[in-house]
């Protein structure tokens, strides 16, 4: 489901590569056709375009003429790189902001964070 508050062709572009990091889309595999995200989500083809086109200029994926889009080589690697480093930005530190504001220690959120994460 699209998320209206943000740029539909971000939103394409966001779900292929969580589809590359969680292995949906192994590399060198095709990735869908902006015809078929367009008819998918009823949306424009030059919309989708916009999306894929971003995942091309990143490197994420690559055109094979006549055949279609890929994956490249190494993309699901560089994609978990690029999201580590921006997540302290992005998770983090607005975590930690919130976190202060409510009064809530450390000690505090690293037990929320442990009760709320995956088994050990």
């Amino acid at each position: 489901m699209m998320d209206d508050s943000r740029p539909i062709f971000l939103q394409i572009a966001e779900q292929v590569e969580n589809d590359i990091i969680e292995g949906r889309l192994p590399e060198e595999t095709q990735v869908p056709s902006t015809n078929e995200f367009a008819a998918f989500h009823r949306i424009n083809p030059a919309t989708a375009g916009k999306g894929v086109n971003r995942l091309v200029e990143d490197g994420v994926i690559y055109k094979k003429r006549g055949i279609g889009m890929f994956v490249s080589t190494g993309a699901r690697d560089m994609l978990i790189e690029r999201r580590r480093a921006r997540f302290p930005d992005e998770f983090v530190r607005p975590l930690l902001t919130e976190a202060a504001k409510l009064g809530i220690s450390a000690t505090q959120l690293s037990d929320m964070i442990r009760s709320e994460g995956p088994a050990s």
